[in-house]
């Protein structure tokens, strides 16, 4: 029987102006389910979208030139999820890609990004995982075409800490970073991102039942990037998918998950973006 870690401790999440005390499940549930959409790969799709009487028991497949992989499930299931799992099992497959059996996770898991997870919201999010409902689903194994490597995201490697988050820019970088924002928002060439070079210039393809879509643009460029939309309209974009000219942008962004951010959150991430350097 799976009980939650650290179930009764209450952990202080500070705000701008505000703060309000949340047990760590509660912060846990607040993660998982907002910025860092682990539902979006881990719950099976649907064409209406995600099958939320399956969530987090395996969803999206990937097949790329290097590995074919379904998103496992992450749900407490003992026989087909993460149920036998230790709770640092469970940390190091989100924040080092691997698995108890020391095979690695295919690097489309944002291990690189959730290395930055303060050690108080690793723990809740594992805490929450521990309270969802065990489901049984199978998922194919994983085939690798090539070596899996996991390239480093130069911003995670520092932790932030409780103070960081009083600081409006410097929350929104630590928020963007474990929702893995330059994951799809930075250029792939010939399978490197260059994070220094390239952040947020946007361009990377995603093809889909939608279609095809390109990640756009989000650095403060005006012709090019986002430099002329208000905060308002970048928060539009984030949690409802619409562009500053009011059409609706494609998935596979989890703007039903940014949706349910709070304010102070959503205006972090914004007043960060508007700090990088402008791309073309």
């Amino acid at each position: 029987m799976f009980r939650p870690t650290l179930v009764g401790v209450t952990t202080l999440v500070v705000g701008l102006g505000t703060a309000s005390a949340q047990t760590p499940v509660e912060r846990g549930n607040y993660l998982v389910n907002t910025i860092m959409a682990c539902g979006n790969c881990h719950t099976p799709p649907s064409p209406t979208g995600p099958v939320m009487a399956k969530f987090l028991s395996g969803g999206l497949t990937f097949d790329t030139p290097a590995f074919e992989v379904t998103a496992p499930n992450i749900t407490p299931d003992r026989e087909t999820g993460i149920g036998t799992w230790s709770d640092n099992d469970i940390k190091k497959g989100i924040t080092d890609g691997v698995r108890p059996n020391g095979i690695p996770l295919a690097p489309i898991m944002a291990s690189a990004f959730y290395k930055a997870l303060m050690p108080s919201d690793l723990d809740a999010v594992v805490a929450y995982l521990r309270t969802v409902k065990p489901l049984k689903n199978k998922v194919p194994d994983p085939n690798y075409k090539a070596a899996a490597a996991h390239e480093a995201y130069p911003l995670a490697e520092t932790k932030a800490t409780a103070a960081d988050m009083r600081d409006k820019v410097k929350r929104g970088q630590y928020l963007a970073t474990i929702g893995h924002c330059m994951e799809c928002h930075t250029p792939r060439i010939r399978g490197h991102q260059d994070f220094v070079n390239d952040l947020g210039k946007g361009g990377r393809e995603f093809p889909g039942p939608w279609g095809k879509s390109e990640s756009r643009n989000i650095t403060p460029s005006k012709t090019k990037g986002i430099g002329e939309w208000t905060d308002a309209e970048i928060k539009r974009a984030i949690t409802q998918g619409i562009r500053k000219d009011g059409s609706k942008l494609k998935p596979p962004m989890a703007y039903a998950y940014y949706a349910k951010m709070t304010n102070v959150d959503l205006d972090g991430v914004v007043a960060w973006l508007r700090t990088l350097p402008p791309k073309e």
